[in-house]
């Protein structure tokens, strides 16, 4: 079976690992600096905090937001629950906007018809790694007096009019998952578009405390004024990534590679020119999706819809409303296998070409 994901995990991490566990020291330290760093320049942002996953970086991000109880939060149903989640966590309302059925991105029309004196945020989803409408978003953000939270755990390494992903939002959240571009096993990053934000997000990952303050007692004594989470990286996680970052370069090329083969299919989704995928997801539309997710199965590739839309979950019934293009984009939408580890791309277009002809 052709999987739809794979880890990545070379056995060139082996030795620093080896280091960094017999270090002596294995929580936030040197090595998270180093990894932060690293990852500068693939966000073109140097305001980076590693987190200790994707979510966290999602959660800190609504808080530097100031979301609350009583605020109303803009997103999409169409991702992972762990992307709005961490709203209710705040206490906040969510209120779903409707999304392009061609890229599976937010629709920021309906964004604008959505916004009320509550709303405080607005969330994005880079689905599959395409990036969203930034300039626009921001627009309507900066108008408002809203923070735009980019959920960009599935776009590192995706770019927007030759622009890394990572600069272009207020805050932007990345995830290391297992099955992510670049694994740390579990891990994340927030990047922040303000100095100021970066700053206070540094404090509040790790209770609140300064950890680079002079301190006579481990930094006890010191006086914590704003709480904080146990948000934080530590250094094994980060030794892991900071090996990964010298395989992804290559990894995001293949996904590329695949992701062109595929690009002529009739099904595929409508992308503009000039933002980039990732292609961590490739989407493609069909009818009678669940017989070829069957049908795909016998010819030995693994397809699914990866996510299930948020707003039929119990825990979003508050939230209610139409969404014509989330129904007509979740009726028909399936991801085909396009990462690193697919040898012959050109297998599973022939079998989804002959689905199409039947």
């Amino acid at each position: 079976m052709i999987p739809l994901f794979k880890v990545h995990m070379p056995e060139s991490v082996i030795d620093p690992l080896r280091d960094t566990l017999l270090s002596g020291f294995i929580g936030e330290g040197e090595k998270v600096v180093e990894f932060e760093e690293a990852l500068a320049p693939w966000f073109d942002n140097e305001n980076v905090l590693a987190t200790n996953n994707g979510t966290a970086a999602i959660q800190l991000a609504l808080r530097l937001s100031g979301v609350g109880p009583g605020d109303e939060v803009i997103s999409t149903p169409m991702t992972c629950s762990a992307t709005n989640e961490p709203v209710l966590a705040a206490g906040a309302k969510i209120v779903w906007a409707d999304i392009d059925p061609w890229t599976g991105n937010i629709d920021v029309h309906d964004v604008k018809k959505k916004i009320t004196p509550k709303t405080k945020a607005i969330i994005c989803v880079d689905w599959g790694g395409y990036p969203c409408t930034f300039a626009e978003l921001n627009y309507l953000a900066k108008k408002n007096g809203l923070k735009l939270i980019e959920d960009a755990c599935h776009a590192f390494g995706s770019e927007y009019y030759g622009d890394k992903v990572g600069c272009q939002c207020d805050f932007s959240c990345f995830s290391f998952q297992a099955i992510k571009t670049i694994t740390t096993v579990d891990g994340g990053a927030l990047t922040c578009r303000s100095k100021e934000d970066y700053e206070k997000g540094k404090l509040l990952r790790w209770y609140g405390i300064d950890r680079t303050a002079k301190s006579a007692d481990l930094r006890c004594e010191n006086d914590i004024t704003d709480w904080g989470y146990k948000f934080h990286m530590n250094d094994v996680t980060a030794t892991i990534g900071l090996e990964q970052l010298n395989y992804v370069g290559d990894n995001l090329a293949l996904h590329a590679k695949n992701a062109e083969c595929y690009s002529d299919l009739p099904c595929t989704m409508r992308y503009q020119n000039g933002l980039k995928s990732a292609n961590w997801l490739f989407t493609i539309r069909v009818k009678n999706r669940d017989d070829f997710i069957e049908w795909m199965k016998t010819k030995e590739i693994a397809t699914s819809k990866v996510h299930v839309r948020n707003d039929k979950y119990t825990i979003f019934s508050a939230s209610v409303a139409d969404l014509p293009g989330v129904d007509e984009f979740y009726s028909e939408h399936v991801c085909i296998p396009v990462g690193w580890w697919v040898k012959d791309a050109q297998y599973i277009k022939n079998a989804v070409e002959k689905w199409l002809k039947k």
